[in-house]
């Protein structure tokens, strides 16, 4: 009898809990258009602002909470229709940010992929030198001359990189008056969000359904305007049901992340004692995710050799896997093509178990001996 398929790629999306799926079911047997002026609509409107509510509590959050399709359509909003004009970035963003910020300014890296202010690119050009603490003063690029305006810059930074799990200390930037935008599809529901002017999460990544989310945003004066639904800022009937199993997801999630650092630090281990590389294995990591090196056998060989095995691992972001382009993440991390081609990533959700564990292990040494001889 064929082993119980073992799933290890919850940075794409993780399984719905049982909390999130009552809700939902729950939700559609009591659904209307949260904008109907009836007493049908009334009620969706009521259980839509209760959720609205219930996750601004949930997530620690005092400013507003816009319902979206998902973080990318989060980011979109917020990056693109924002007040200030100029957007800095950096080059290991998610693809969603990278789309919408074609030509922006992208400050370097360091081979654990955190943020760099002694070089920057703007436009492919290198740019003069900066201080690893920017303030206004120092780097002009983030002054808010004429506060949130063209005078200001965005600095879009994600909170926890999707491929290799490092978490960029976002509270400790030293941005002066620019305005920050975290990405927070990989750590919402998970950490502790930062003291940020706006976030994108999504619920599919902390046990909620696919194809919602939420941009949360400080002050609404920092946004244009530019739909009928979520108080102007966005188009389009709101999904209730998602909604609230987002709601539902955010208040169930359990404290899992101490036993998944048990568990990666298990795997790290075991990986590099079989002459593997851990990527970016000094720097803070966020405990569920992890990126490995196999030496000697591309990510794609080993993405059908684990499936084939019943596992379920991916290589870079799940949005652009299917790509097979080396992961642009490891490139500004400097990695080289060889090295960059030979890496798959491994996350954990809150069910994944020792045994979980121990069984990926031995798969990646039987196929790592092979590869090796």
């Amino acid at each position: 009898m064929a082993a119980q398929r073992l799933y290890l790629d919850h940075a794409a999306t993780t399984p719905m809990l049982p909390a999130a799926k009552a809700a939902m079911v729950d939700a559609l047997d009591r659904w209307a258009n949260p904008s109907s002026p009836h007493a049908d609509g009334r009620a969706a409107r009521a259980m839509l602002e209760t959720a609205r509510a219930r996750m601004a509590e949930a997530l620690g959050w005092r400013g507003h909470v816009i319902f979206t399709s998902g973080a990318s359509e989060a980011i979109a909003i917020g990056l693109t229709r924002g007040q200030a004009k100029r957007v800095v970035t950096s080059p290991v963003e998610h693809d969603s940010v990278l789309r919408v910020t074609e030509g922006a300014e992208r400050l370097a890296v360091d081979g654990d992929g955190l943020v760099s202010f002694r070089h920057s690119r703007a436009g492919g050009n290198p740019s003069p030198t900066l201080s690893a603490v920017p303030t206004p003063e120092m780097d002009p690029r983030l002054r808010g001359d004429d506060g949130v305006g063209e005078g200001c810059a965005v600095l879009a930074i994600q909170h926890v990189n999707n491929e290799t799990g490092v978490i960029q200390p976002l509270d400790g930037l030293g941005r002066g008056d620019a305005l920050l935008f975290a990405d927070c599809a990989q750590s919402a529901g998970k950490l502790p969000l930062p003291d940020a002017d706006m976030i994108a999460i999504s619920a599919h990544k902390f046990g909620g359904p696919p194809g919602i989310g939420a941009l949360l945003v400080r002050d609404l004066g920092l946004l244009h305007a530019g739909g009928g639904q979520e108080q102007g800022y966005r188009a389009g009937t709101e999904n209730l049901p998602a909604i609230l199993a987002m709601a539902a997801a955010l208040e169930a999630r359990t404290d899992w992340l101490p036993d998944a650092a048990r568990l990666r630090a298990r795997l790290d281990a075991g990986i590099e004692a079989a002459g593997g590389q851990v990527v970016a294995r000094d720097a803070a990591r966020i405990p569920a995710i992890a990126s490995y090196r196999m030496p000697g056998l591309s990510a794609r060989a080993q993405l059908i050799q684990f499936d084939l095995a019943g596992i379920s691992v991916s290589a870079g972001s799940a949005c652009s896997s299917g790509s097979l382009k080396t992961s642009h993440v490891l490139h500004a991390m400097g990695w080289d093509e060889a090295a960059a081609s030979e890496v798959v990533r491994v996350s954990f959700g809150p069910q994944t178990s020792e045994a979980d564990v121990e069984r990926f292990l031995g798969q990646w040494v039987t196929m790592a001996a092979r590869a090796g001889r």
